[in-house]
């Protein structure tokens, strides 16, 4: 019953977050730190209606001038309000050119200034990390990417795509690991407790100096300490009452 009402409840709240989220970027089209602040509108009421409890500890990144390559790990569609509280300012994600088509969402997305990339082209999609890189350098903008290419469900790690790798050191910005403890695996909506969520940035990851033969060795690297950290926060929340 309470599954059912939770779901019930995060539909009105997703209708009335996207009507608030439309109006921003209405008001302010493409500018980069729309997908801040649309970012908490969809996340801080979800949590609450979603009883997860949420730890954020995200001070090396929020201490970090920009620009910088976000590389998080990609669990499932309630990453949308689980991690949409920790964008930092002026900060856009990547995402497939049909997310622009969903009703409202693919909408606010768009205008948000995120940017959309057609997987099915190379050359478009050449076209666009060429000018994401020009936007990290002369806009003071960070990119966000999911570096899995696809939800993960809270299992371990998968390996990671080279995008997000080679956009950094094109661009000679530092790789910022963004870590969530596995809450797909253990989250349980039926209950009033549904869980805990640890969300944690890790020390930036240089690349200036680096070339693309450096990529193989800066993609371990990252995969690495992400998969440790995301194992550490598992079990600090194991070990922990909530």
């Amino acid at each position: 019953m309470l599954y059912l009402l939770r779901l019930f409840l995060m539909g009105i709240h997703f209708v009335v977050a996207a009507i608030i989220n439309f109006a921003i970027v209405l008001l302010r089209p493409f500018n980069p730190d729309n997908t801040r602040l649309c970012g908490a509108v969809y996340s801080v009421p979800a949590l609450r209606i979603l009883g997860l409890r949420t730890v954020l500890d995200t001070t090396t990144m929020l201490a970090h001038a920009n620009p910088f390559v976000i590389v998080a790990n990609h669990q499932s569609n309630y990453d949308l309000f689980v991690l949409g509280c920790a964008v930092p300012r002026r900060t856009v994600t990547i995402g497939k050119t049909s997310l622009k088509w969903m009703p409202l969402f693919g909408q606010i997305y768009w205008l948000a200034g995120n940017v959309l990339i057609n997987r099915g082209n190379a050359a478009k999609a050449k076209a666009a990390m060429l000018k994401t890189t020009e936007v990290m350098q002369s806009e003071d903008t960070s990119i966000w990417v999911f570096a899995e290419g696809t939800r993960n469900l809270g299992r371990e790690l998968l390996p990671f795509k080279k995008g997000a790798f080679q956009m950094a050191i094109s661009a000679g910005v530092p790789i910022m690991p963004l870590c969530t403890s596995s809450y797909k695996r253990t989250m349980r909506l039926n209950r009033w407790r549904a869980g805990a969520v640890k969300i944690r940035s890790l020390a930036p990851i240089p690349t200036v100096g680096l070339t693309q033969e450096n990529l193989p060795a800066l993609m371990q690297q990252c995969h690495r300490q992400m998969q440790a950290c995301i194992a550490e926060l598992d079990f600090e929340i194991a070990q922990e009452i909530w």
